[in-house]
């Protein structure tokens, strides 16, 4: 059980990033919803996606668990253009800036390698 918790612990810790961060300011600023009210409904909302891509990973690999965020991603865009162009857009395009990073990544990566 103390494994379970501390491997738990390091998993919250990966998950929390600056771009959840962002994009919840981005939501909140253009509903005038309380932050902190998004934050915990939105990751109680999360949890089966979370799960669902912890397991397309496990089963069909990075590209497949990447692909499901992408759609992830453009689903929040989508949802958000219903409520605020602005905030559809924003969300938009920090989409499209992971799947820029991803790219980068790899060629950055591969020169150093």
């Amino acid at each position: 059980m103390q494994t379970l918790l501390i491997v738990s612990v390091a998993f919250a810790l990966f998950i929390v990033c600056p771009r959840m961060a962002g994009m919840t300011n981005v939501i909140t600023n253009a509903t005038q919803t309380n932050i902190i009210h998004v934050a915990i409904i939105g990751t109680i909302i999360s949890l089966p996606l979370i799960i669902a891509m912890v397991l397309i990973f496990k089963q069909y690999g990075l590209f497949a668990a990447l692909g499901f965020c992408v759609i992830t991603d453009l689903g929040a865009a989508f949802v958000m253009r219903q409520i605020s162009f602005k905030a559809g857009l924003e969300t938009f395009i920090i989409a499209l800036f992971l799947i820029i990073g991803v790219k980068v990544a790899s060629i950055i990566s591969s020169w150093l390698s």
